[in-house]
């Protein structure tokens, strides 16, 4: 549904074409030409002209841009896709495959002129195609990752976490880039319900009026009643017990092998996971095309695709914008409810 239908307002998004040299360029041009793109939400493109010109002549697209000053809502143009051209510092289109410094730049700069303008009241949401975070560490980033910078960005103290979505399904992580090996000792009875309350929180944001959550275990079968790891008795159960004493429809802990096949059969809306891979992994596999990354405790959703910069197929024109079509629409549909700044 478009907001005219369910009476919501047409929220306005930043989109952004992702690292330069990857099939970034290329799927924001296939997702900026579908014709519900305009219908869903007003639309802003920030990038370098060079830049979104290669993602349309790979993706074999001309779009009828409308170029801006800058983002401001007085500059926008109804009913067109408007288009703020931020240069690379450059002046060049970095080769294509390949991770570089001047891609990494670019992808930070858009990342702070939407937040910038998000903070302004300017943009309602954040949509960015594929980045590459060797390329943004090379163009000097100095955080874990994009969430991070965009958190220092927008003034967040609070908690936040990636979810991933596929078909419905929602997942959020306790703890998210860090070694393996740290894992088990990031796990704490705190972490475990914020997770679950941001979780709750988003999925209403989104629409879900009594979301159903499942809580996955650390260790194999769940620790086995203490037989392969205590972290489930003295950390996960305790946490879930805390969620289901403030209200929330949360149940486990439960080996991390079966909850998302008990997901998938319709058993939750969500499962809260342990660490990245254990959810990555089930939901990737349920829906690789499709799955969207949702930055959950900012105060704007912010979305791009669960797939990555794809430097191999890059410049094909092959490239599936499925994922970041429905990184679109879940930000559009989020912006849509939350009343204008």
């Amino acid at each position: 549904m478009n907001p005219a239908q369910t009476g919501a307002r047409r929220p306005r998004l930043a989109v952004l074409p992702g690292d330069a040299a990857g099939i970034g360029p290329e799927v924001a041009v296939k997702l900026l030409a579908q014709d519900g793109a305009l219908a869903r939400a007003e639309v802003v493109l920030v990038g370098d002209r060079q830049v979104v010109a290669a993602g349309e002549r790979v993706a074999g697209i001309a779009l009828a841009l409308a170029d801006v000053k800058s983002l401001a809502q007085e500059d926008a143009i109804a009913g067109r896709i408007n288009f703020l051209d931020v240069p690379l510092r450059s002046g060049t289109i970095p080769p294509t495959g390949k991770s570089s410094a001047e891609a990494g730049q670019a992808a930070l700069d858009g990342l702070r002129l939407a937040a910038e303008a998000s903070r302004r009241g300017d943009v309602d949401g954040i949509v960015f195609a594929p980045l590459n975070k060797h390329s943004m560490r090379l163009g000097g980033l100095e955080h874990e990752d994009e969430m991070r910078y965009l958190q220092t960005l927008l003034g967040v103290d609070g908690f936040v976490t990636e979810f991933n979505i596929t078909d419905g399904l929602w997942t959020s992580r306790v703890t998210s880039h860090i070694p393996l090996r740290d894992v088990a000792a990031a796990i704490t009875i705190d972490g475990v319900c914020a997770a679950v309350r941001i979780l709750d929180d988003n999925l209403r944001a989104a629409g879900v009026d009594a979301p159903r959550i499942g809580v996955a275990g650390l260790n194999p079968h769940a620790g086995d009643g203490g037989n392969y790891g205590d972290e489930e008795i003295r950390l996960i159960a305790p946490a879930v017990a805390l969620m289901r004493e403030e209200g929330r429809n949360v149940a486990g802990p439960f080996p991390a092998d079966t909850v998302f096949v008990a997901a998938r059969r319709g058993d939750f809306d969500a499962v809260v996971s342990m660490y990245h891979d254990q959810g990555q992994i089930a939901m990737k596999l349920m829906g690789f095309d499709r799955g969207v990354t949702l930055l959950g405790g900012l105060p704007i959703p912010v979305t791009t695709c669960a797939s990555g910069s794809a430097f191999d197929i890059a410049g094909k024109g092959i490239a599936n914008f499925g994922g970041l079509q429905q990184a679109f629409e879940i930000a559009a549909r989020m912006a849509a409810r939350v009343p204008a700044q």
